[in-house]
């Protein structure tokens, strides 16, 4: 039981022992490695790199040293630094005590007792120099930096730029008063001068472009410029008030550096793009100028200016549109490496993910798409033609990529997608009428007692009575199938005006009423069982009966 609660008890203070454990090593290490880059031994430099790294002092650089890969060049740099402020800092120093002290393979800085650094052959190897003249110019550097930090910390030198921080701070209230009132000036002239401008425009173009819309834009333009100018006032007086104090060096440095380092990046990049950058503005020239006679090409067949053989004019702008395309693909093939971030990471990805939407979503937009154009070269129909697909009779109105556009009889709108299209069968009324003409037919059912001449004779008088069907070719009668209790016959007339078809058929459906009328001739459509007492027909003496006007 006592070992059972002794584990438990290790158990238990072994996570407590671990914490503070690494607690301590948190707040000990920093000042044993304080304690390393200040004491009187540099690492021997052995494995040379070619990084290097530089030495600062209040934000100026003093010279460059390198590092190896147990000790880089950026720790080297900052010991170093560490070391020289340290000996600033001490003004029992004196900064012209400095001296050089040769050892093994290298050379010794000392500003006093305090040692600063050693120079070594790979130093040297930076400026192409010898070693003892890189040891006497970096001894010298460092000196003026001690003198220059010390000098600067002075309390005449800290009044005197106090003084100038606060003349700064007056010049800047002073610019900025001035500023606010030269912009409140000009934004006063601006409405004066552009207000009336913007109003006739309005008024040129009917109220379209409204004044108060262009106003508030301007306006936005406007403050957008101010704020970046006070913005950058303030920038420039910040920067020299932390540029004055070598507390605040540093930080000026840096912000000076986050402002412009972007800058120059960009203007970097703009320079190596150039190359590419003409490149790709050849490449829109050419495409564009291409497009251009293929347009003038293609629109000369469309108008007839010139002809292909086996090719007919509506295929013209169809046909462009595909090559225009192909063209565009090609030119941004081509184009593609050229094109600023396109071997990122980021930019394929983007493809990708473009390209798998596109494929998922736009299935019926494809096919569609191809079925618009397979119509085109089907030449099924154009425009103005009186079609039938299914139950869907009108005249086309629009052909587009996607959908094509009828007019029904009844004067309405009917959209009916290309796929559909493609997968339908079409009945065109206009393609013949014109060339052979277009075979108007309607059938009647006549009794066996009627005689089949004396029934082809008024049937071919009602279609020659009828206005707009032609006398050549002639008219004819078929007997289409002998009835049970009638005799099917169909009269088939022609007519060159698919448009005015339901017109021919009214017509036509009216003189075979009369006629029949006229002769004593019952029509028995559909069927009888018997003979009627009285004959189904109209006198004509109450042909032209007027309407009962009772209520």
């Amino acid at each position: 039981m006592k070992i059972k609660t002794t584990f438990l008890s290790f158990r238990t203070t072994t996570p407590v022992i671990l914490a503070w454990f690494i607690m301590a090593m948190i707040f000990i290490l920093p000042v044993i490695s304080s304690a390393q880059q200040t004491n009187s031994e540099d690492h021997e430099l052995r494995e040379i790199q070619n990084i290097t790294a530089p030495v600062k002092v209040d934000g100026t650089v003093l010279f460059y040293v390198r590092g190896i890969t147990s000790f880089p060049a950026e720790k080297r740099a900052e010991t170093i630094s560490l070391r020289i402020i340290k000996a600033a800092k001490d003004h029992a120093i004196s900064a012209d005590s400095g001296k050089i002290i040769p050892g093994d393979d290298m050379l010794m800085i000392y500003i006093g007792d305090a040692f600063i650094m050693n120079v070594y052959e790979s130093d040297a190897k930076i400026e192409s120099v010898s070693q003892s003249t890189v040891a006497q110019v970096n001894l010298a550097k460092t000196q003026q930096a001690i003198k220059s930090y010390r000098n600067e910390r002075s309390s005449p030198v800290m009044v005197q730029k106090v003084l100038y921080a606060a003349g700064a701070a007056v010049i800047l209230t002073v610019t900025l008063l001035l500023l606010f009132w030269i912009l409140k000036r000009l934004n006063i002239g601006l409405r004066n001068r552009i207000r009336s401008r913007i109003e006739s425009m309005e008024d040129k173009s009917f109220r379209l472009i409204r004044s108060v819309h262009l106003w508030r834009a301007i306006r936005v333009v406007f403050r957008l410029f101010k704020i970046a100018l006070i913005l950058v006032i303030v920038a420039v007086f910040l920067q020299y008030i932390l540029g004055l104090f070598p507390h605040t060096r540093s930080i000026a440095a840096y912000s000076l550096e986050l402002i412009l380092s972007p800058i120059i990046s960009l203007g970097n990049a703009f320079i190596n793009f150039l190359p590419s950058l003409a490149f790709l503005i050849l490449i829109y020239l050419v495409t564009r100028y291409l497009l251009r006679l293929m347009k003038l090409f293609f629109t000369g067949i469309h108008e007839g200016a010139m002809k292909l053989q086996n090719f007919d004019a509506e295929w013209a702008m169809p046909t462009y549109k595909i090559t225009r395309l192909i063209v565009i693909i090609f030119a941004l093939v081509i184009a593609y490496p050229y094109i600023p971030g396109s071997e990122t990471s980021a930019f394929k990805g983007i493809s990708v993910f473009l390209g798998v939407l596109l494929s998922l979503g736009s299935s019926s937009f494809i096919s569609n798409l191809i079925a618009g154009y397979s119509m085109t070269y089907r030449a099924a129909f154009k425009k103005g033609d009186l079609i039938q697909v299914g139950d869907q009779l009108g005249f086309v109105e629009e052909q587009k990529i996607l959908v094509t556009r009828l007019r029904s009889v009844k004067n309405e709108e009917i959209s009916i997608p290309n796929s559909l299209l493609l997968n339908s069968n079409i009945m065109n009324y206009s393609t013949r009428a014109k060339d052979l003409g277009l075979i108007l037919h309607t059938s009647v059912g006549i009794g066996y007692e009627t005689p089949w001449r004396q029934v082809d004779a008024m049937l071919k008088l009602a279609a020659d009575r009828t206005e707009g069907l032609l006398k050549e070719p002639p008219p004819f009668v078929l007997k289409k199938s002998l009835g049970d209790f009638a005799v099917d016959y169909e009269i088939n007339a022609y007519c060159n005006d698919a448009s005015k078809m339901r017109h021919y058929y009214n017509l036509l459906h009216q003189n075979i009423l009369d006629i029949f009328n006229e002769n004593d001739v019952q029509i028995m459509t559909p069927a009888y069982e018997g003979d009627p007492e009285t004959p189904k027909v109209v006198p004509k003496d109450q042909w032209f009966k007027p309407l009962s006007t009772e209520g």
